[in-house]
């Protein structure tokens, strides 16, 4: 008996040209690989049925074989075309029937989409196909830890987002993604993950992006690859020296040997302690340790006379 192209479009035998155009139009969007992402193999299948069977009644010579003597009368050349028109299948005697190649589906779906709600790929050694234009971007927060972008780590974010089922229909769905997130990464470097955000009506599914957010650290500050550390320091070690002990964002022990006299505004650099240069993998920038020299409210007469003393000055 054959395929009936009447149900495969929903429409009745009686359908008309606009009939035959809006629900290829309906059913195309709707099943389009492209907007498919749980079930593509389906959606291969029934585009390409879909698309067949437009193909064959909207034309007025193939619907009438088709009308006459079904899917196998039409395909299988038996019954002559008219004789002034190439309508793609021969003529009497078992010429070649009627054939329809899944090419033919993109570009039926092109003549309606082209220069609309879709954008021109390439396919194969040249041509082009019809792809669905892409839903709006999907932007998410990844706030890390300063110790997160030092060491790097790895993530499992839960995410929902709007797919559509094998029926058509937008549905809900929950999926884990893993993030690396690497070394040396600063605030504001993007992770995308393709057409992994909602579908929209006429659009493939949008991507989603992962924006790097840089959570406060209660010691350092970030200072593009440097780090930078405030030590409060009273004015005699200020004077005298002092050893610093600092716990490092990879859990290190640094000792700090500080022998210049430290004056209001100093700043000291360690090289290679800082973060890592993600470009240049075994790189680091500077640990930059800036002091803030504490004086004594008051001093006695007797500190003050032994300042006055050991720093070389008397009395006028």
């Amino acid at each position: 008996m054959g395929v009936d192209y009447y149900n495969i479009l929903k429409v009745s035998r009686s359908a008309t040209e606009e009939d035959l155009r809006k629900s290829y139009k309906r059913l195309a969007m709707k099943w389009h690989p492209d907007k498919n992402a749980v079930n593509t193999k389906e959606a291969e299948a029934k585009f390409k049925q879909i698309s067949e069977a437009y193909d064959v009644l909207s034309d007025p010579e193939k619907r009438q074989i088709y009308d006459l003597y079904g899917e196998e009368g039409l395909k299988s050349g038996l019954h002559p075309p008219p004789k002034d028109r190439d309508s793609g299948y021969g003529g009497g005697g078992g010429g070649m029937g009627f054939k329809f190649s899944p090419r033919d589906a993109e570009d039926i779906f092109e003549e309606f989409f082209s220069g609309l709600d879709v954008d021109k790929g390439k396919i194969g050694g040249g041509g082009g196909e019809a792809r669905l234009k892409k839903a709006a971007v999907m932007e998410s927060k990844l706030a890390c830890t300063l110790e997160e972008l030092y060491k790097g780590s790895r993530r499992k974010m839960k995410i929902s987002r709007i797919v559509l089922d094998v029926s058509g229909k937008p549905i809900t769905v929950e999926e884990v993604l893993s993030i690396h997130i690497k070394p040396g990464w600063k605030k504001g470097t993007k992770i995308t993950f393709p057409e992994k955000g909602n579908y929209e009506p006429g659009a493939s599914p949008g991507d989603l992006i992962f924006v790097v957010d840089e959570k406060p650290h209660p010691s350092f500050k970030r200072d593009g690859n440097d780090l930078i550390i405030h030590q409060r320091i009273s004015l005699l070690d200020a004077l005298t020296g002092k050893t610093l002990k600092l716990k490092t964002l990879d859990g290190r022990d640094l000792t700090v040997a500080v022998s210049d006299i430290v004056k209001p505004g100093y700043e000291m650099v360690i090289e290679n302690e800082g973060m890592p240069i993600s470009k240049e993998p075994g790189k680091h920038g500077d640990l930059r340790i800036k002091f803030d020299v504490k004086f004594p409210s008051r001093l006695s007469s007797d500190q003050k006379s032994d300042l006055r003393r050991v720093l070389g000055r008397t009395t006028g």
